[in-house]
Order: C-alpha cells, then structure tokens, then sequence
C-alpha cells in the first residue's frame, strides 16, 4: 500500500474513532500516545502503518463491547500487527 492510501484509511479510522468518542464513550489512550495523526503526512509511511495496527485495535476493543460476534478475535489480530509493525525508530525510544 501506498503511503498516501494509508494516510487516506488512517483519515477514515479517525472518523470512526470519533463517532466511538461520542456515541460509545471509547477509549483511544494508546493511539492518543502515538502522537500522530493523518494530518502529518511528514511522518513515515512505517509510522502511519502502526498507528492504524494500534487504532484498528482499540477501535475492535470498543466494537467487541457491544458483544458483537468475533470481534474479541479482531482485537487480538490487530494488536499483534501493531505489534509486528513498529517502527525501528519508535523501538529505540520505548
């Protein structure tokens, strides 16, 4: 994937982490930390591909508590791939 569609389904993931603030009071603490949003397109393709691995996870986390079948799988999936997916230059750092 491009760095500009990634950019482009960060923006959309946004979207749905806001409708899940209002509607749904969810929680986004760990995406939130990343400190990175679609508006930085200065920011590495690597960078914006974990941030979608980290807010797909916490958008199923706040989706599987509606009880909706297999999401709990969802979540798990999701935070292995942030997992796998950080950055060398964000390793350093932690």
């Amino acid at each position: 994937m491009h760095k500009e569609e990634l950019i482009h389904l960060h923006t959309l993931m946004v979207q749905l982490k806001k409708y899940f603030e209002e509607e749904r009071d969810g929680s986004f603490s760990s995406y939130e930390s990343l400190h990175i949003s679609p508006v930085h397109v200065h920011r590495s393709k690597a960078e914006h591909k974990h941030a979608i691995f980290v807010l797909g996870t916490e958008l199923a986390k706040t989706i599987s508590k509606d009880d909706y079948s297999g999401t709990g799988r969802i979540s798990m999936r999701m935070e292995e791939l942030a997992d796998h997916s950080v950055p060398s230059s964000l390793k350093l750092e932690a």
